[in-house]
């Protein structure tokens, strides 16, 4: 499946006609209200409407396969003068915006246009949707939309802690799960088919791929799935494919309409979906990841059971300590829902037990004992935890880790960076160093931290979820920064650190010209990211971003300051671009200060995290 089919683009093609007449019919009526900046012509006396353009397509999400879509659109208008003593005439632009709905069950042959008006702000859409007709979920939304998802088709698992049966939950939703062996090396392990069609599947007696007809609606899973896993992949496979059909069939039948041979949605083992790096499809990925496990374990239910199972084992083993119970529940809580331990350790954190993030880890192949730190001490990509090889490379390529580990003030024992005291160090009866109890319940006193960093191509926001999953399953391959205002190091090569990246830095700073234009084209080209790329980050029309760049428009402030956090520059490449743009930041202005703030301090983070932070300390949206 393609992926990133625009939805604008299809409008403006297939109802070119429709919308060209119903901008014609109102202009012809209203000439007389119409608000348009005209120099000649002083009375009108008729209007032709010449040209239209369609700028860009607001959609809302509609139950069912219903939608209803605001498009935009630029006209060229040739206005006569009435009184005939002036033979004038003049072009002018004018915006419009034509309120529309349609149903993609039947290929939008219903199209109605319900109203016409000129266009003077974006409407906010109660359920919006990308232009590729995916819905716009954001982060502090998956809890609530997963809540709205079980309300729907399984209001059970809301009202008493349970486990969701996949089976039962496709049943309701009018899907049907098959079990068969989809190719040979597993490489994808669920496949959701909309459209009836012919496909093709390994069969392992003759070794061979084989045709066979699948029905609409139907859900194929990989048995190997049981074997290679776990029951709760399979489950979560399930739940995943069901999130697909619920979310996305409007995306997929955007594609179908610009390909009508497309049949299904391919979900592969690594993450991410086979054969394609595009963007939607990414993100129907990531919400599909994001959204299952909060669906099998709604927050409520799951922090209702999860009291009970604590009592429960620190009565068994005798512990007021919550960290010496928590591998337990964990793994009950697994075993209850039918999920992983990684989905049900992450859903603790969720449901805000921050002890379960030192559970399970497992580091160079062996286990690190539970450790817990104060509320807070560590961001969601942040550990204390680290390999040997990591340890070692560190210490000796970052500068600022070298000069604390060098003098022997911190040791590392178990995975971790201690300071060298005995109130943190101990020996066991085998005279091995290891940590004391009061360590492993206070890491935050005691342990260096380091930031994670996803490496090997990943998209950013697709692995933000499993950063918690350092245990022996996770197949991701992290980079490790020890955090003292180098989080944003790149992840290039594990030897090239610091010292490379603020010289990378300094290089291309010093290569920057006067014009803030020029300089936005470098360092674009410099941090490798694409308009779309840069346009789904920090939500600016591509075609917008692109005008700025070139010159052809100016942008503000915002869009400026926008452009530098979505391409997460350095704060003095951030400064010298805006230095040399027509805007400056004004200090008296409450919002601009913590715009300073966001482009000195935060700029290694996510758009997300920063419109979080900004919104917390009262700044305008950017």
């Amino acid at each position: 499946m393609a992926g990133n089919r625009s939805f604008k683009d299809y409008v403006a093609d297939r109802f070119y006609n429709e919308i060209f007449a119903a901008i014609q019919s109102y202009t012809t009526d209203n000439y007389d209200d119409l608000d348009l900046r005209l120099y000649r012509v002083r009375n009108i006396g008729g209007i032709e409407l010449s040209d239209i353009e369609v700028k860009f397509v607001s959609v809302n999400d509609l139950p069912g396969m219903k939608i209803e879509f605001d498009v935009v659109v630029e006209t060229e208008l040739e206005v006569r003068e009435s009184d005939y003593h002036y033979d004038e005439s003049e072009n002018c632009r004018q915006w419009f915006m034509l309120t529309c709905s349609g149903d993609l069950a039947c290929n939008l042959d219903d199209f109605t246009i319900s109203s016409v008006t000129e266009y003077t702000s974006k409407n906010k859409q109660p359920k919006p949707m990308s232009d590729s007709l995916v819905p716009i979920i954001h982060k502090e939304q998956l809890e609530s939309v997963a809540t709205d998802f079980l309300r729907r088709h399984y209001p059970e698992a809301l009202k008493t802690p349970m486990a969701i049966e996949p089976q039962v939950l496709a049943e309701k939703m009018g899907l049907t799960v098959e079990m068969r062996e989809i190719t040979k090396d597993f490489s994808v392990f669920g496949q959701l088919y909309f459209h009836d069609c012919d496909a093709v599947f390994y069969d392992e007696d003759s070794d061979e791929m084989v045709q066979t007809h699948v029905d609409a609606r139907t859900i194929i899973v990989d048995p190997k799935a049981f074997f290679l896993r776990n029951l709760g992949s399979v489950n979560n496979t399930i739940v995943h494919e069901c999130v697909h059909w619920d979310q996305h069939r409007k995306a997929f039948e955007l594609e179908r309409l610009y390909n009508s041979s497309v049949t299904r949605i391919k979900c592969q083992v690594v993450g991410g979906i086979k054969d394609n790096s595009r963007d939607a499809t990414d993100w129907m990925e990531w919400q599909a990841n994001a959204l299952t496990p909060k669906i099998q374990m709604p927050l409520a239910m799951f922090k209702t059971q999860a009291f009970k199972y604590i009592k429960q084992f620190r009565t068994e083993l005798g512990t007021s300590e919550l960290i010496d119970v928590m591998e337990p529940v964990i793994d009950a809580l697994a075993t209850f829902f039918c999920v992983s331990r990684t989905a049900a350790k992450i859903r603790m954190i969720d449901a805000g037990y921050e002890e379960a993030i030192g559970t399970f880890t497992y580091i160079d192949g062996r286990y690190v004992k539970p450790h817990r730190f104060k509320k807070g001490a560590l961001e969601r990509n942040q550990t204390f935890s680290i390999s040997a090889e990591d340890a070692a490379i560190q210490s000796i390529t970052n500068p600022e880790m070298a000069a604390l580990v060098g003098d022997g003030s911190y040791v590392y024992v178990d995975s971790h960076f201690v300071l060298n005291h005995p109130k943190y160090l101990t020996q066991d009866i085998f005279g091995q160093t290891v940590l004391t109890d009061y360590a492993r319940t206070h890491m935050e006193e005691c342990c260096l931290a380091f930031n994670l960093s996803v490496k090997s191509g990943c998209k950013e926001r697709y692995y933000t979820e499993c950063f918690l999953n350092r245990d022996k399953t996770s197949n991701i391959d992290f980079d490790i920064k020890y955090c003292n205002g180098f989080e944003h190091a790149t992840p290039e090569k594990k030897a090239k650190i610091l010292a490379d990246t603020l010289a990378e830095e300094t290089r291309i700073y010093n290569e920057l010209p006067n014009s803030y234009t020029s300089s936005l084209k470098i360092v674009r080209e410099w941090k490798n990211v694409t308009y779309k790329e840069l346009a789904e980050r920090i939500l600016i029309n591509e075609r917008t971003i692109r005008r700025i760049v070139n010159g052809e428009e100016p942008g503000s402030i915002n869009s400026i300051i926008l452009i530098c956090l979505g391409l997460h520059l350095p704060p003095n490449i951030s400064s010298h671009i805006i230095r040399n743009s027509p805007f400056s930041l004004n200090f008296n202005n409450d919002s601009h200060i913590w715009y300073n703030f966001a482009l000195t301090h935060l700029y290694p983070k996510s758009m997300d995290e920063i419109r979080a932070f900004l919104q917390e300390h009262g700044a305008d949206p950017l």
